[in-house]
């Protein structure tokens, strides 16, 4: 974690003194579970709890230092715990395995930041779509392997990324149903010293759902999906990181990221604005992506368990969603404070002749009784004029002037091909279907 990149309600997630408060929680709910079944004395659960009431701090360096010694870091936490409650702290971790311990915590912190990042989705979204509505019908060229097209609207293009980020929101509580689940079974899963009710206590008590089968680990192909999903997000924030890097190129400068008083582009050139933030977010895309493969590998462990996902994850949980909540917010600010410049897109989508309004003259073509392959031709040698002039030809006069064309449409039947407006006839049926 970088704090250049991070945001302190996310990264609190992943604080050692935050793993090890939930580690008790699920130690302390446990052995209320095994006292109420006569398991291990009511005494023992109302000592820890009577100590957890008492706010107390957690020594992370007391706890490393137990670690430094058993090598293991459950074990370390365990009996730095029954340094603090005394005799009866003997009977937590009842029949209960490490993995209970981590798998559930890792649970627990992931459906938190889950619910950081759903938070995060909603404020872009509402950015979004506040600034779809502003540009409904501001029009702008659409654009096909970065050349000219057909009108769109500034509106439609936030639009499009509304209803992707929709979707991202859906997918992610999906992924947080799938992931947030609570396994308390014992070595290699199997219930044999810990009653399946002590698990289904722990879950209810962190409002998570039990695993069904948890063979000593949780399986990993739900943490698996649960990243992929992750990546998903972060290659849409990326999309639209992307559109507005383009947008703002010096040719294009449609719209631009917010520039502020003092601000500097450049160390050495005083009149650069550059897109830093949205350059910044492909970057930090790439970052939560990077999580995805190993997430993928790790669900093929050796038999019942192994640890080979363990190191992974202690970098790409926290890495991953910290990064993927700082960006969420960083675009949110750039759409809500996106300039958008509509007299530069109105120039642009007059700046090749008229070539955008090609397909409704094909078309007309066609309807007047000649073949697709005719009218075609007919519109594409006037239109190639124009294009290798440079938008220096207008392509509605020379349509005009072509006999051709004029044996089967009207000068003011062509007139009416080149309204603008015709184009934005169903922005309302698609805001619609975006919106409701």
């Amino acid at each position: 974690m970088v704090p250049r990149y991070a945001r302190p309600a996310m990264t609190a997630l992943w604080e050692p003194e935050a793993k090890y408060r939930i580690w008790f929680e699920i130690e302390a709910h446990a052995t209320q579970k095994l006292a109420d079944l006569g398991v291990v004395p009511q005494s023992a659960a109302k000592a820890l709890w009577d100590w957890w009431a008492t706010n107390p701090a957690i020594d992370v360096a007391a706890i490393d230092a137990i670690e430094a010694v058993t090598k293991h870091d459950v074990i370390a936490f365990l009996d730095w715990v029954a340094q603090q409650v005394g005799e009866e702290a003997r009977f937590m971790h009842q029949g209960m395995t490490s993995s209970d311990v981590l798998d559930t915590t890792l649970s627990v912190q992931l459906a938190r930041a889950s619910d950081l990042l759903l938070a995060d989705l909603d404020a872009l979204l509402a950015a979004i779509r506040t600034r779809a509505e502003e540009h409904k019908y501001t029009p702008t060229i659409g654009r096909s392997h970065g050349i000219h097209a057909e009108p769109v609207t500034f509106g439609l293009k936030l639009a499009q990324a509304y209803a992707e980020f929709d979707r991202c929101r859906s997918r992610l509580i999906a992924a947080r149903a799938e992931i947030a689940t609570c396994a308390i079974s014992g070595a290699v899963g199997t219930f044999a010293n810990v009653d399946p009710a002590v698990e289904a206590y722990v879950a209810e008590q962190l409002g998570l759902a039990i695993e069904p089968v948890s063979t000593q680990v949780i399986p990993r192909d739900r943490h698996a999906m649960y990243f992929a999903t992750l990546g998903v997000i972060a290659s849409s924030i990326e999309r639209l990181a992307t559109e507005i890097r383009h947008l703002q190129r010096t040719e294009v400068l449609e719209a631009e990221e917010y520039f502020s008083p003092g601000q500097k582009g450049s160390s050495a050139m005083p009149h650069k604005r550059n897109p830093i933030l949205t350059e910044n977010l492909t970057g930090l895309a790439r970052l939560v992506r990077s999580a995805v493969t190993p997430a993928l590998e790790n669900v093929a462990l050796w038999h019942e368990r192994d640890i080979s996902h363990s190191s992974v994850e202690r970098f790409i949980g926290p890495d991953a969603t910290i990064t993927l909540d700082f960006a969420l917010a960083r675009l949110t600010g750039v759409v809500d404070k996106l300039l958008v410049y509509p007299a530069r897109m109105e120039k642009n989508l007059n700046r090749m002749g008229g070539l955008i309004h090609s397909q409704r003259v094909l078309l007309a073509l066609t309807q007047a009784g000649l073949t697709r392959d005719d009218s075609y031709r007919l519109v594409q040698r006037n239109a190639m004029r124009v294009w290798e002039a440079d938008g220096a030809l207008n392509l509605l006069d020379l349509l005009k002037a072509d006999a051709d064309v004029t044996a089967r449409l009207a000068p003011e039947q062509l007139d009416q091909l080149f309204d603008l407006g015709y184009h934005f006839k169903h922005v309302d049926t698609i805001f619609a279907r975006v919106f409701g």
